[in-house]
């Protein structure tokens, strides 16, 4: 694929092997289509771990800790190759041994007058124009010795999505950390545990007419907002794209090769605070300060000049993990025993449009943001995306499926994607972690919003391609001002007074 200035992101080709040479005893299990199809050029998409941490890293004991965890997964010491006996292009889990110094990579840093953060972007930049060779393993491990603003050292894990999805990795990359005030204990992900179903138990010995009605109601509710998300979801597919804004692609665009990323964090507790305020959840003040700083980009970059606020249609694409959440002690245990924690990638699509306007009280992008997520909630669109993509594999292949994945992407304005993490402080190899922000480079959109929980942070890591955005850390700082902006709206709502 060629970017603007010539340059070109050569997509290896996978190893071919023969089944029959395999050694006694070791068995090659097929990748599933959903894996498979990340190895298409036009979705070849890697998942990014950037995490900092408060301490400069001890090498050695980094490469030990991975070395008695990362290695006894399946996935990450196994090779995925083409079956020459398979003419449908199917490929293969082939175990393999692993040289744990082919994946941690140590660059060397050049003395120059760069600032280091601009480094550490710039480095995290240019891994997005390389792949991991397919003679080994998917997954390498980047470390930067390097102070910046944000952390003593920063070190980026780089996974390729056919090895399993956001998720799934998440949970398996904290059972190789520890919790910092206690370091004999796994991390701990917050529960979202629900009394509906214990409440519904009492309900359902007394039901009442009424209680019927109000059942069948939603229950239509549901049909009917399926079906609609769904048409539009297949519009989107076939015809149906955003307004034109700096976010967005043009007609033959060709993407650049190289991707830029930067990462902003803000107080989780006060996220809370507007949560509380506002009567909505984390998602909602996210999708709110997530359009409160496109809002705010493109009104003071362009104002009125060039771009009409009024009507523009502006959608997320947001990402949905239909996965059921095993728990890090779950997970361990299964590393243990030697058995695959990672199946494959077990995600859906919803749309939800984003209001790109200004306004005057900045709880209005919170209250908007809460009303469309309310109404996916009573919606099967995530699920029908899933579904129709495995049947979509299963008829038209991995080049066909591959373009239908591409294609949403395309014609809407962002991708969003939010992850939970651990909800204290934790430690790897002695190593406590100041931060983590996950990503993807390959993503066939212009911008992608990614968002993850870390103790007391909430951390926003924003993906662009260069060719897009000019001034990505200027938009960065739009995120921070947008939330403070809604903060203090907040606070002026429940306390009466204004924030210093």
């Amino acid at each position: 694929m060629e970017g603007q200035g010539g340059r070109k992101k050569m997509i290896p080709k996978p190893i071919q092997i023969i089944s029959k040479n395999l050694e006694e005893g070791k068995e090659a299990i097929l990748l599933s289509p959903s894996s498979r199809m990340f190895h298409e050029p036009t979705y070849n998409v890697y998942v990014l771990a950037i995490m900092g941490w408060k301490v400069p890293i001890k090498v050695d004991s980094i490469k030990a800790e991975l070395q008695s965890k990362m290695l006894k997964h399946p996935r990450f010491s196994s090779l995925q190759v083409m079956d020459e006996s398979d003419d449908c292009g199917k490929m293969r889990w082939i175990p393999t041994t692993v040289n744990i110094d082919d994946h941690v990579i140590v660059p060397q840093i050049a003395d120059n007058n760069m600032d280091n953060d601009e480094l550490v972007e710039d480095y995290i930049s240019n891994l997005s124009t390389t792949n991991v060779d397919m003679s080994k393993p998917l997954w390498d491990f980047h470390i930067l010795n390097v102070k910046t603003s944000q952390a003593e050292a920063t070190s980026v894990f780089r996974i390729h999505h056919s090895i399993g999805d956001g998720v799934a990795l998440m949970s398996f990359l904290l059972s190789c950390f520890r919790s910092t005030s206690d370091p004999t204990c796994l991390p701990k992900l917050p529960l979202f545990s629900s009394v509906k179903d214990k409440s519904n138990l009492s309900i359902r010995k007394n039901y009442n007419w009424w209680q019927y009605l109000v059942k069948l109601w939603f229950l239509i509710k549901l049909l009917f907002n399926t079906v609609v998300d769904v048409l539009l979801f297949i519009a989107t597919a076939l015809f149906l794209k955003d307004s034109q804004t700096p976010f967005t692609t043009t007609q033959g665009f060709n993407a650049s090769v190289r991707q830029r990323y930067i990462y902003r964090s803000v107080s989780l507790d006060d996220i809370k605070f507007i949560k509380n305020v506002t009567n909505a959840k984390v998602n909602d003040v996210v999708l709110g300060i997530t359009q409160a700083a496109l809002s705010r980009y493109i009104h003071r970059r362009y104002g009125k000049r060039k771009f009409s606020l009024e009507g523009m249609r502006c959608r997320a694409n947001v990402i949905v993990n239909l996965r059921p959440a095993l728990g890090v002690q779950a997970i361990d245990e299964m590393i243990e025993k030697n058995v695959s924690v990672i199946q494959g990638n077990c995600f859906g699509f919803v749309l939800i449009p984003l209001s790109i306007a200004q306004s005057e009280d900045p709880l209005d992008y919170v209250q908007k943001a809460k009303a469309s997520m309310d109404r996916k909630k009573h919606s099967l669109e995530s699920q029908f995306t899933f579904y129709a993509s495995q049947l979509f594999l299963k008829f038209f292949g991995y080049k066909g499926a591959a373009k239908l994945a591409q294609r949403v992407p395309f014609q809407t304005t962002l991708a969003l994607s939010n992850v939970v993490g651990p909800s204290e402080e934790i430690s790897c190899a002695g190593h406590p972690l100041a931060f983590v922000a996950p990503t993807c480079s390959g993503y066939p959109t212009g911008i992608m919003v990614h968002v993850c929980s870390y103790a007391n942070k909430l951390t926003f890591t924003i993906a662009v391609d260069e060719g897009i955005i000019p001034d990505l850390n200027q938009l960065g700082d739009d995120f921070i001002d947008s939330f403070m902006l809604i903060k203090e709206a907040a606070s002026l709502t429940k306390f009466g007074t204004k924030l210093s």
